[in-house]
């Protein structure tokens, strides 16, 4: 598809915009959002952050904006309860539901003595905080994707934590997936004032295993002092394509701790940026791609220590099977000035079976000379003297592949700080390596 083609497919993606906001800022937020869509083109394989990642097959199909801003959300009515439950996580303080994007408050609760409600609503009540944040880490100059999600601004996540206010029950956003052919954009916004902590827990989903589009923004501010945990899980269904753009900025002493976990969808691609933007400030980034059959998942991350005695940890795995394909690309810079940095990075990777392909690329950018850094990469199979040990206490050779392979990935499921979500996760992970093709790990 050659520049114009890649131009109008974005142009087609843009009909069916929400109504106007009542805020100025906001509608003029959107409509330089517009412009930029318009000017871009989308990302093929020529692109350096695209080469390894094809996403023609998604220009290759029709989507149309799953929109119902003056109405409950489409497919809303149609979920019942049981189905909303099936994907609760009991220790949640506050729950908010989106529906093929949209706001469903039906199935939605707040308990947690915070602000946890709808972007909509939300950024009229919490004007001057929202309009401080909202579109200003995530900014969508040269990001068509991040653009055309701010083009459709109205429903979202709105979370404002007060003070010095520490919430021990997690936070639950749940995006479900109902319609085919439907875009949706999703958007979070989190806002962790001075001493504040909370845990957020992202959560895409689906009824259906038809194409449709997923295409999300999260921004993170932390204050002073302030802490998150972030965690987010991808499990669209089989056919979905799912890209996504988070930015996090931390001020002083902030710290930020993600799990990602990616299991779901054709083709899915995650950006994390995250700004160090002060002193003293953490991060921890964990991450776990676990994939096969056709499908592909691409993770870009970009630690950003822009001042000094920073401090950031890094580990990415991804688990391939079958003609899937894993991408991780990690960049870790250190401008000048940054001095006393400490990070570390680490990209390990299993493939099972000898059509699986992973493309690992971290990298460091240090500008400033009194830092402490490393990082490095594996791709391989199975330690086949790991599994002969296995065998040699009664396990079948299928049996030791797939406790093996489990392992792999439950160090980073483990970091998972919600009891109930952690072990459904290990439960996923289970299935998915029990299913994967005997022996397949040493095939060539």
């Amino acid at each position: 598809m050659n520049t114009a083609s890649t131009s109008r497919y974005l142009d087609s993606l843009l009909q069916g915009q929400p109504p106007a906001s009542s805020l100025t800022w906001l509608n003029q937020l959107r409509a330089n959002a517009v412009d930029r869509v318009g000017a871009l083109t989308v990302p093929t394989t020529r692109d350096e952050d695209w080469r390894f990642t094809d996403i023609s097959p998604l220009t290759k199909l029709s989507f149309q904006p799953a929109l119902g801003a003056a109405q409950p959300a489409p497919g809303a009515a149609q979920l019942s309860p049981a189905t909303v439950e099936q994907w609760a996580i009991p220790e949640a303080a506050a729950r908010l539901v989106f529906v093929d994007g949209n706001y469903a408050p039906q199935h939605s609760f707040n308990h947690a003595g915070l602000t946890v409600e709808n972007l909509a609503s939300g950024a009229n009540r919490h004007g001057a905080a929202v309009q401080a944040h909202l579109g200003r880490h995530a900014v969508f100059e040269r990001n068509a994707f991040t653009a055309l999600n701010t083009a459709f601004l109205h429903d979202g996540a709105l979370i404002v934590v007060p003070r010095d206010m520490a919430l021990a029950a997690p936070v639950h956003l749940l995006f479900i997936a109902t319609r085919k052919h439907a875009a949706s954009y999703p958007r979070c916004l989190v806002i962790a004032e001075a001493g504040s902590a909370v845990t957020v827990v992202e959560d895409f989903v689906a009824v259906q295993n038809e194409a449709y589009f997923t295409n999300a923004v999260t921004e993170m501010a932390l204050a002073g002092n302030a802490q998150v945990h972030h965690v987010r899980v991808q499990r669209d269904g089989a056919e979905a394509f799912h890209f996504a753009n988070c930015a996090v900025s931390l001020a002083h002493a902030s710290r930020y701790h993600s799990v990602s976990v990616a299991l779901g969808a054709r083709i899915s691609r995650h950006n994390l940026g995250v700004l160090l933007a002060a002193e003293g400030a953490e991060c921890s980034i964990d991450g776990l791609a676990l994939i096969g059959g056709a499908q592909l998942a691409d993770t870009h991350t970009l630690i950003d220590h822009a001042m000094p005695q920073g401090v950031s940890r890094q580990l990415h795995k991804c688990i391939v099977d079958g003609a899937g394909r894993a991408v991780f690309n990690g960049n870790i810079m250190v401008r000048a000035g940054a001095q006393r940095t400490d990070s570390s990075q680490s990209s390990r990777n299993l493939l099972l079976s000898g059509k699986a392909r992973v493309d690992t690329k971290p990298q460091l950018e240090i500008f400033a000379d009194d830092v402490k850094c490393a990082h490095g990469a594996t791709v391989g199979q199975l330690d086949v003297d790991e599994v002969f040990y296995l065998k040699s206490r009664g396990l079948s050779d299928t049996a030791a592949r797939n406790l093996l392979t489990y392992a792999f990935g439950a160090e980073v499921i483990e970091r998972v700080p919600v009891a109930s979500l952690r072990s459904r996760l290990e439960q996923a992970v289970l299935a998915q390596t029990q299913s994967a093709t005997p022996g397949a790990a040493g095939q060539s």
